[in-house]
């Protein structure tokens, strides 16, 4: 039977250096971190903007795992070959197979620690059901946006990302690094649980599901011509309702929420997302009841049935 192995992501954008920073520690002191005794591969995502400082050098890797795209490899995009060379190595049929990804980010945003699934893949709620109940983390549910594809995670059979902020990007806070430590340690232990059939899923899954994302305002050129609302500013996870402030203008002009659904906004004001033409998302919470298939699917994961 093949042995569980987790593979450890950090430097998916290579200007979030906290996780850097802690696999390059954890590499000189091998005892730092608690892996609870399960196997790990831990790889720096995109190393080539690591060394440039910059978030990617062609194009974001984060969105580069596309299907299609493993078919041919295309030598002038950087990113594409990474991705390409990531799954080839330690994807579920790679040289040195990894069954559960986990992919380590930070955020400009006031999102404190959080974690993100892609779709509603049984393994990946499991997973994120156990951390919520241990550490109470958020849950954000990103899907049905057809702009923002091909996450790192999804090439692999079970996969989280981890966000913690706010940081800037390119800086080291001994908060993000603690934090980022934290819930490694926890996502390990969680595993092991399961693996040892020893686990506690809650009954129920607390979700902020997408519902789509919105841009700044703009003038007629395309140029941003207002910014987040001093009363939104790093106001991430709370409730906003109609004719709740969103942006300001220079001349006093405010831009109001007109619809009459609340929203829950993420991700505020991210640095990164500026040029995705996104200045938040905006979410429903959701109380999901949770699935025996969810369990299932981890614990036949985890046990490698």
């Amino acid at each position: 039977m093949m042995q569980l192995q987790v593979l450890l992501v950090a430097g998916t954008h290579g200007n979030e250096i906290n996780g850097i920073f802690l696999f390059d520690q954890w590499e000189k002191l091998p005892l730092s971190i608690n892996t609870h005794g399960i196997k790990t591969c831990m790889v720096i995502g995109n190393p080539e903007a690591k060394k440039a400082g910059k978030r990617y050098i062609h194009q974001d890797l984060n969105r580069s795992f596309h299907e299609e795209s493993f078919l041919s490899i295309n030598s002038s995009i950087l990113e594409g070959n990474r991705a390409n060379e990531l799954v080839n190595l330690y994807g579920e049929a790679g040289e040195n197979p990894c069954q559960i990804v986990l992919d380590f980010h930070t955020t400009t945003a006031s999102m404190g620690s959080c974690l993100v699934v892609y779709g509603r893949r049984d393994a990946d709620l499991a997973l994120a059901s156990l951390i919520q109940n241990q550490l109470g983390l958020p849950v954000y549910l990103h899907e049905s946006d057809q702009r923002e594809t091909g996450f790192l995670v999804e090439s692999w059979p079970c996969g989280l990302v981890i966000e913690i902020g706010p940081i800037g990007q390119g800086l080291l806070n001994s908060r993000i690094i603690s934090q980022t430590k934290l819930i490694l340690e926890a996502l390990m232990e969680q595993i092991h649980q399961v693996e040892n059939l020893n686990f506690y899923f809650p009954e129920k899954l607390i979700i902020h599901r997408h519902i789509k994302s919105i841009d700044f305002p703009r003038d007629t050129e395309g140029n941003i011509d207002g910014y987040v609302h001093s009363l939104r500013q790093s106001k991430d996870w709370q409730e906003i309702k109609k004719n709740d402030e969103l942006f300001s203008k220079l001349n006093g002009e405010i831009i109001r929420l007109e619809e009459d659904e609340p929203y829950i906004p993420v991700f505020i004001n991210e640095a990164a997302y500026v040029e995705k033409n996104i200045a938040m998302s905006f979410t429903k919470r959701e109380l999901w009841d949770l699935k025996k298939e969810w369990k299932q699917s981890l614990i036949d994961l985890v046990l490698q049935k």
